[in-house]
């Protein structure tokens, strides 16, 4: 086992983060997503609006409706997002496949249309750009080494509410850049940060 509160055994005997440990359906998010890089447009639009979506709950509560989301919102395409108007946000209120909250459906309207302003493969460069030097970070041992907020998320947070996005705090940012393989924050002891070791495979 890894030193306390750190990684843990699951049923398979491999080491885990905890919290890939404590939900059913943590378990094939926290191995074969979370932490693995994401890029492409409108899949990190896709995870920035879930992010938001996450403010104030739990993450269980958005990833098990994710394809919810998926449906209500284009599949997460920014072009057609983007083009959505005050009677689609309306509709959306009434969406029980989705969090039913009119300041975030708001946001990911107006944060569609913040990224179809830049251009394409422009999100990808700006959120990508805020990426720290991973040979500087020091596996985490437990889950309390794992920052909140840092000052890349910070900056990345600052650098998109400018361009008009919202619900990018430095808190949002960090979780994105996080989920996203901009930072591995997989404790030292668990399995995927092996796996996605340099040269691993």
């Amino acid at each position: 086992m890894g030193v306390e509160g750190g990684a843990q055994p699951g049923p398979d005997g491999e080491l885990r983060c905890p919290w890939g440990l404590s939900a059913e359906d943590y378990v094939a998010y926290h191995d074969g997503e979370w932490g693995r890089p994401v890029h492409g447009d409108d899949a990190l639009y896709e995870r920035l609006c879930l992010e938001a979506f996450q403010s104030g709950l739990s993450w269980l509560t958005i990833l098990r409706r994710r394809e919810g989301f998926r449906k209500a919102f284009a599949g997460f395409r920014i072009e057609e997002v983007a083009g959505f108007t005050p009677a689609d946000e309306e509709r959306l209120l009434g969406d029980t496949g989705i969090i039913r909250n009119r300041a975030k459906i708001s946001a990911t309207v107006a944060n569609a249309k913040a990224a179809a302003s830049l251009g394409e493969g422009a999100l990808d460069s700006l959120i990508w750009s805020y990426a720290p030097d991973a040979e500087r970070r020091p596996a985490p041992r437990t889950h309390t080494e794992i920052p909140a907020v840092t000052p890349e998320s910070t900056a990345l947070s600052k650098d998109l509410k400018k361009r008009g996005f919202r619900f990018v705090g430095p808190t949002t940012a960090y979780a994105l850049m996080q989920a996203c393989g901009l930072v591995n924050d997989h404790l030292a002891d668990c399995w995927v940060r092996d796996e996605m070791r340099p040269g691993a495979g």
